[in-house]
This record gives C-alpha cells, structure tokens and sequence, in this order.
C-alpha cells in the first residue's frame, strides 16, 4: 500500500476554485453510506460528513500513521493555523490568535467557566456573584456551569423563556427581568451565558441585543453558545460583541466528529485562559494550547479547506444552503401542522434549519419519558428518527399542546423523509395510540 507523502511534508488542497455544481447523482453519492433505511431528519443532533470529506480526513489520519513525527513536527501546526485561519474569515475575527480548535461546543464552555472559576478562587470575583444563561441552554453546558460556578462560590440565574415563542420580544423581555434579578441585592453578574441557537426547544435569539442589554447592565463577560451556528445562520463575531463565542464544525458545516472553535476577544483581562488538558504548550496561548493536547487524532479539525470546496459546489455556496435548509424547514413544518391542527413553536424567522412542530395533542404526551419513548416508537417502528420534546402544560390550559417534534433539514434531506414522519404521526392518530401504552 502506498501511503500519501507530499512533496514539500505538508497537505496542499485546493480551496473554493471548483465551478461544476453538485448534481443529484453526486450529491446521493455523497451520503450513500447513510441508513437508506431511516427518515433522518435529526441533522441537528450530530451532523453529517460527505463521502468526500470522510475521504479526507483518512488521507491526513493516514499521513499522521505513516510517519508521525514528521506529522507532529511538521503538518499538524500549521495545518491547524490554516483551519484557524479559514474561521477568522468565517466568522470575521480579527486576527487568528482568537481563534482556538477544540473538540466541541462542550470543551470551549469548560474554557471559559474553567477561566471564570479562577476568578472566583483569585478573589477577582466575590462569592454570591452570579452567572446567568438561559433555561434552555444545552444540558451539558447546564452542568458544567453547576460544576465549576456553583462548586466556586457563585451563584446561577436562569432566564425562564417561554415556549411557544412568539416573537423576539418575548425573550428580551424575560431576559431584561433576569438580569434585574441578578443585579438584586448589589450582586454582579459575572458572566452571561446566552445560546445563539437553542437545542431543545429550538429558537433563534437575539444575540446581538441580549449581548447589548448586559453590557447596558455591567455584565463582566459574555459567552455565546452557538453549537448549532456555523453552516446554519450567519455569524460576525465582531457585530455580535460577545467576549466568547463557540460553535460546532461537525453539526451544519459538514466536518466528522470532533470539531469545533472558540473565539475569545483579544484583551489583556482575558489573556490568561487555558485548555482543560495541560498538556506540552501549556503557557503558549489558548490556541496552540488547543492545537496538542496528547495524541490524538487530530484529523476531523484539519478538512476545513476540503468542507469549504465541497460546499462551493452548491448554488451560492454555503451561504445558499443555509437560505435553502431554512426555507425548506419552514415549509416542511407548516406542511406537517396543517395535517396535524398544530401549531410551530416559533415564527418561521426564527427558525434556524430546524423547527419546532406541535404533535397532536392526543397521543397523550405527559412527560419527558413519554418524549423519549415516542421517539423509540418512531425509530423502531418507523424508521423516522426526530427528537421529541416535551412541554409542561400551563396551568388553565385545555388540551395543550405538550408534544413538538424539532426537524431539521439539510442537503441530504428528500421530500419523503417529511411525509413519512406525517404519515406515522397520522397513523398513531387514526389508532387510537397514547404513550401510555408504551408504559405496558
């Protein structure tokens, strides 16, 4: 077997310099290796990777195999800068020393709590300071933020949004009340939390003007958890404002498993941060910290360029996508409540490529276990894999909504996976079938 040596020790790739568009055929053969089986409309849990990009990324784990010393010495660093590089661009960074590749959305969350840990225990911050973030923030960020700000001294603020959302106002205006609430007493809250795209239920929020209001209010810190961000809605870190902003590689921008970047605002007061896993560059900066910590497979944060490439190939490039995915959600969603009587969790502006839609109300959907269940039911009955989210009912409410179902939609995606779902939901309906006899 020959293995891949460059000439000059490093990966050479072409960027967005391919003009043929993606035809359907090739487009089917990039992700032939998906479950035909499955209506996967869950792209927001885990993301997809093309065939061309699993491709890829075995050419660079294959470089690493075949000599890794000369990978560790001499491709991975500057192989990385060139990922950090592509999303300075991206996101308009101002210079790539902002940029760090991490692991995931989870990781850059332990960065930035880890670092305002440090100033709990340095006596920079007091105990009974605050943190706040939003009810719905991502489970793993919820208990990351008991795990280091709790066990420190501070103390957490959620902002309770409701659900269905109607407009923007409605979060602005909880968001306002909770940072009141923080400020009672003559605590300062030390860090805001503020989720781009929240997961389950999933909304757009206003990030650009909750981060505006915490600055209004003496907010020290802001953190932007945009997990499902790059590849579904627009980012520019510099308009947005926050001191921290993360998203994921692999969920809507077409990398494998693991990859994604934390950008932290150049300032002297945030210089000192650190990744979780000391490792040899330690004290050299977040970034290179970030670009070794072990050995590792490193190959899911070097495919950038290729992911950029292949989505070049695509009517308006990424940027057509994300309009595409965003419409078609919404018409797939409206699709589904007219044949269910439901309703959408939230306007269509503020659906991202995925939306919330109301399940009917009779298969008796009480709690999240039932969720969970209904979505085993779905899956292993139907082959339609969706997340399920349940909603506590309002008190006075009459045969609530308590069910959603969050689509998502991307370029893989057909018609059928839509209808499919529409047609289970219908038959559950037409049998009479609740979640409690799930129970038996």
């Amino acid at each position: 077997m020959a293995f891949p040596h460059p000439p000059n020790g490093t990966i050479t790739t072409t960027t967005t310099t391919t003009t043929k568009s993606i035809t359907p055929s090739e487009l089917r053969r990039e992700f032939s290796h998906h479950d035909p089986t499955i209506a996967r409309i869950n792209n927001g849990s885990f993301g997809c990777c093309p065939a061309t990009i699993i491709a890829a990324q075995q050419r660079h784990q294959l470089l690493f195999l075949c000599q890794p010393d000369n990978f560790y010495f001499n491709i991975l660093k500057p192989s990385i800068l060139q990922t950090r590089r592509l999303i300075q661009t991206l996101i308009n960074a101002d210079h790539p020393d902002e940029v760090s590749i991490v692991d995931n959305a989870t990781t850059a969350a332990a960065v930035v709590l880890q670092h305002t840990t440090w100033s709990f225990f340095s006596s920079i911050f007091q105990p009974g300071d605050a943190v706040l973030m939003l009810h719905y923030a991502y489970g793993a960020v919820k208990k990351s933020v008991q795990a280091y700000v709790t066990r420190a001294g501070g103390q957490v603020i959620e902002v309770h949004l409701p659900f269905p959302v109607k407009s923007s106002f409605d979060i602005v205006s909880e968001f306002q009340k909770a940072l009141q609430i923080g400020k009672a007493n003559g605590r300062k809250i030390r860090l805001a939390v503020i989720d781009h795209i929240t997961s389950m239920p999933c909304v757009t929020i206003p990030v650009k003007e909750l981060v505006r209001m915490c600055r209004d209010e003496g907010v020290d810190r802001i953190f932007i958890d945009g997990a499902h961000a790059i590849g579904n809605i627009d980012i520019d870190v510099k308009d947005i404002g926050a001191d921290f902003y993360t998203s994921n590689l692999h969920k809507w921008l077409f990398c494998p498993p693991s990859a994604a970047f934390l950008y932290c605002k150049m300032s002297d007061e945030l210089s000192d941060l650190h990744h979780p896993v000391v490792s040899h560059e330690y004290g050299n900066g977040l970034a290179m910290e970030s670009a070794w910590i072990g050995t590792r497979d490193y190959s899911a944060q070097l495919v950038l360029p290729e992911v950029l490439e292949f989505v070049s190939r695509f009517d308006g490039g990424i940027e057509g996508i994300m309009k595409r995915n965003h419409d078609t959600v919404v018409e797939m969603a409206e699709m589904l409540i007219n044949s269910w009587g439901t309703e959408l969790g939230a306007p269509p502006e503020m659906c991202p490529s995925m939306a919330m839609v109301g399940l009917p109300a009779c298969l008796g959907i009480k709690s999240d276990s039932d969720a969970l269940k209904l979505r085993k039911h779905l899956r292993e009955c139907f082959k339609v894999e969706v997340p399920i989210y349940y909603r506590a009912p309002l008190e006075a409410e009459v045969d609530p909504i308590s069910g959603y179902a969050r689509i998502s939609h991307q370029v893989y995606n057909v018609i059928e996976d839509y209808y499919r779902f529409r047609d289970a939901v219908n038959k559950l309906v037409e049998d009479g079938f609740t979640c409690s006899l799930l129970s038996k």
